[in-house]
């Protein structure tokens, strides 16, 4: 029990380390997949690379609430939909965590995590 408690304070610190680098200059960690681990609550270090997230859960019907969108070098989840644009929570997005609406056109895969 300890263990995974240190393990989850080492991860914590890491993350918060990773998104203020990133926020700080372009040239830090692609952290996006960082962020979407910390969000779904996951500790599978390949899950910091975006695509990985697309072999992650089950696959989705195609885009729709609660899916994680996969890009080739990005990665969120969709929190809704506005028009004919999907809203997309995710890290590393303009150097920041934000909610934004979002084409998923070019999405190599939708999975429910």
């Amino acid at each position: 029990m300890l263990r995974i408690i240190l393990a989850a304070a080492v991860l914590c610190a890491l993350l918060s380390n990773a998104e203020a680098r990133a926020r700080r200059s372009h040239h830090g960690l692609p952290w996006c997949g960082i962020y979407m681990s910390k969000y779904f609550g996951k500790s599978d270090r390949r899950l910091w690379i975006a695509r990985e997230w697309a072999r992650e859960g089950r696959p989705a019907s195609g885009p729709e609430i609660g899916a994680v969108v996969v890009w080739r070098h990005h990665v969120g989840v969709i929190t809704g939909k506005q028009g004919a644009q999907w809203i997309v929570h995710s890290g590393n997005d303009g150097g920041r965590v934000r909610t934004r609406p979002r084409s998923v056109s070019n999405a190599i895969a939708f999975r429910r995590v």
